[in-house]
């Protein structure tokens, strides 16, 4: 097992990709910790997690440094390190420019990118002190191509992927890897709401002829967290099955 007794982090982890990815790391063994809000869907994630290796849910809001620095601190008690952040959490308001309101536009921003800066922010003092570390960020495709009508998650997704090149050369000389995963079409809750119309089109688009599963994101992250991946940083693995 490839992350046997790693301390794992993965925001957004109760639900989607992140709850994926958390099933992912927990199968190898690690030790997963997930944030997100939704009580109920944490709980039910925890116990699924519980299943295959210690886990442990926490309600948290990332968009909050102080909140984000209180729960880290807690794993660190409890642990000693932490191995693994997976910046998966974040929301869509989607909307054409002109009728984009203000409030979206922040709240896109605050938690795609704000949320992620404040986990890496609360994190990386403990990996540079270790001299280990891997932070994986989940970008997106729409972040590297655009979209009509997502002008806001485009720039937190592409946002991301600065932040990301950026951070990587701050903390590579103490061995801390910071790579991003750019998800195309992927089967979720959130992408099921799109219209039919739009799913039609972007299958279209897709060479390999299907939508992504949560899956194919999971393994390219649990990848990028392993030792395989250890001279691979500042990096983006875009998992879209030839869609850009």
């Amino acid at each position: 097992m490839r992350f046997t007794d790693k301390v794992v982090i993965v925001t957004g982890g109760a639900q989607g990709i992140g709850k994926e990815i958390a099933l992912q790391f927990a199968k190898e063994k690690a030790k997963v910790i997930i944030f997100d809000l939704n009580d109920e869907q944490l709980a039910a994630t925890e116990a699924e997690l519980k299943t295959y290796s210690e886990a442990t849910a926490f309600k948290v809001d990332v968009t909050n440094l102080e909140e984000a620095e209180k729960n880290v601190n807690k794993i660190i008690d409890n642990f000693k390190r932490v191995d693994i952040l997976v910046n998966n959490a974040g929301i869509t308001r989607d909307n054409l420019l002109l009728r984009l309101s203000e409030n979206d536009w922040d709240k896109v921003i605050t938690v795609n990118l704000k949320g992620a800066f404040n986990c890496m922010k609360a994190v990386s003092r403990f990996m540079v002190k270790q001299r280990y570390g891997k932070i994986v960020n989940i970008s997106s495709v729409i972040g590297i191509m655009g979209n009509a009508g997502q002008i806001n998650y485009a720039a937190s997704k592409a946002g991301l992927i600065g932040v990301t090149k950026s951070l990587a050369k701050e903390l590579g000389s103490r061995n801390v890897t910071v790579n991003a995963v750019a998800p195309g079409y992927i089967k979720t809750a959130m992408t099921d709401k799109l219209d039919d119309r739009v799913k039609e089109e972007m299958f279209k688009r897709i060479p390999l002829g299907r939508f992504g599963e949560p899956s194919d994101v999971a393994k390219a992250v649990l990848f990028l967290a392993s030792p395989d991946a250890d001279y691979i940083t500042s990096q983006v693995l875009v998992v879209d099955g030839g869609l850009i």
